[in-house]
C-alpha cells in the first residue's frame, strides 16, 4: 500500500539527520572558500570537543544550558506554541536567581541556598512568559509577537538593574560575586579526568529534567491535553480540555524551564550577574526543539552539537586563523534554517523512496 506520510522513524530520526549534514556540507564549503581544509577542520573540531576529555566537559557544560532552553521551546511547541522568548525568560530568570543570592548567600548553607536560587530563578522566568501567555489564551494576541518583544523589554530591565547592582569602586556591569556557598558542586571533584573545567551538577540536572519532560508530555493527563490542544484545539476543546488554561500553563512551564536554564551559567560558572549572560542560549533552544523534534533524546543530542561546535569552534578558531568564531554562528544559522524552514525539505524525495523500496519488496 502507497504511504501518504513518512514513518515515525524516517521524521524523527533521517530527516534530521540529512538537514544536518546538508548544513555542515555547506558550512564545509565555506571553509573551503577561506582557504582551509573542511576535513581536516572538521577532525580538529570534533577532537577538540569530544575526544579530548576536558573538551567534552566544557561540551557537555554549553549542553547542559542548551537542554534547559530546548526544554523551553519544546513544551510551548508541544501546545502548538512558538515560544521566541527564551533568552529572556533566561535573563530575567537570571534576575531572580541573583536577588536570592544577594538577599541569603551570607545567611544560608549551599544545600538551601542552592536551591532557593533555583527556585527564584524558576519563578521569574514563569512570571516573564505569564503575560504573552495569557495575551494569547485570553486575547487573541500572537505569542511569537508578544515573546519576542518582551525579549527587547527584557534586555533593557536588565541594562538598568545591573547597572544599580554593580559594587562601589568597581565599573564591570555585574553584581557582587556571591558566597562560596552558591557554588555548584563540579563533577571533576568525582571524575578527575575532566580537569579543570565549569561541568557541574546542573548537567544531572538536566537528564532529569528530560526524564520527567518524557514522563509530563506523553506519560500524564496533562501531557495529553498539552499534546491535544498542540494538534487541533478546535477538537481538544469539544473533548473538555481548556485551553486558555493549557495555554496560560505551558508557557509558564516554559518560562520556569528557560529561567532554570541560568542556574548553570551563574552559579555553575561566573558565580555573578553579568551583563548579557544569556548569550544567545534562548535562542538556540528554537534550534535544539526543531532539531531535536521535542524528543527528549534529540533535545539531549542537538545541545550536545551546539556545544561541541561552541567548544571545538573556538579551538579550531584558534589552530585556523582564517577561521574566524563568527564562522560558527554561521554554522549555527544554517542549522536553524535546514532544521527549521527547510525541516521538510527532504520528504517528498524520501517519502518515494520509501515507496519504490516497499514496492520493490512486496
Amino acid at each position: 500500500m502507497k504511504k501518504t506520510e513518512l514513518p515515525r522513524w524516517a521524521t524523527g530520526f533521517v530527516l534530521p539527520i540529512l538537514n544536518l549534514l546538508s548544513a555542515l556540507i555547506v558550512a564545509g564549503f565555506v571553509i573551503h572558500l577561506l582557504g582551509e581544509s573542511p576535513t581536516e577542520s572538521l577532525a580538529i573540531l570534533f577532537d577538540s570537543a569530544i575526544v579530548n576529555p576536558e573538551g567534552l566537559a566544557y561540551t557537555m557544560f554549553y549542553a547542559s544550558t542548551f537542554i534547559f532552553t530546548g526544554l523551553a521551546v519544546s513544551i510551548a511547541m508541544q501546545a502548538g506554541l512558538f515560544n521566541i522568548g527564551a533568552e529572556g525568560q533566561m535573563y530575567v530568570g537570571g534576575l531572580g536567581l541573583t536577588l536570592a543570592m544577594l538577599a541569603f548567600d551570607a545567611h544560608l548553607p549551599g544545600w538551601l541556598l542552592i536551591p532557593a536560587g533555583m527556585v527564584g530563578a524558576a519563578l521569574f522566568g514563569a512570571l516573564w512568559a505569564f503575560l504573552p501567555g495569557y495575551l494569547q489564551a485570553k486575547r487573541g494576541s500572537h505569542v511569537v509577537v508578544t515573546t519576542i518583544m518582551f525579549n527587547f523589554i527584557a534586555a533593557s530591565l536588565m541594562n538598568y538593574l545591573i547597572i544599580k547592582m554593580i559594587p562601589v569602586g568597581e565599573q564591570n556591569p555585574a553584581s557582587r560575586v556571591f558566597s562560596s556557598a552558591a557554588e555548584l558542586p563540579l563533577l571533576n571533584a568525582w571524575f578527575p579526568v575532566l580537569g579543570d573545567t565549569p561541568l557541574n551538577i546542573c548537567f544531572l540536572l538536566a537528564i532529569a529534567a528530560l526524564v520527567l519532560y518524557r514522563f509530563a508530555v506523553w506519560r500524564s493527563s496533562w501531557g495529553y491535553k498539552l499534546r491535544a490542544t498542540g494538534l487541533n484545539a478546535h477538537a481538544a476543546h469539544y473533548a473538555g480540555v481548556r485551553i486558555s488554561r493549557t495555554i496560560i500553563v505551558a508557557m509558564l512551564v516554559s518560562g520556569a524551564l528557560a529561567g532554570l536554564a541560568s542556574v548553570n551559567s551563574i552559579l555553575g560558572s561566573t558565580h555573578y550577574l553579568s551583563l548579557n549572560f544569556p548569550a544567545g542560549a534562548g535562542f538556540i533552544g528554537i534550534a535544539i526543539a526543531l532539531m531535536g523534534r521535542q524528543n527528549p533524546l534529540g533535545i539531549f543530542l542537538s545541545s550536545v552539537l551546539f556545544g561541541a561546535l561552541i567548544q571545538g569552534g573556538f579551538d579550531l578558531s584558534l589552530e585556523k586563523p582564517n577561521i574566524p568564531q563568527e564562522t560558527f554562528i554561521f554554522i549555527q544559522g544554517l542549522i536553524i534554517l535546514f532544521c527549521g524552514a527547510m525541516e521538510n525539505f527532504y520528504a517528498p524525495a524520501l517519502l518515494k523512496l520509501i515507496n519504490l523500496t516497499s514496492k520493490k519488496e512486496a
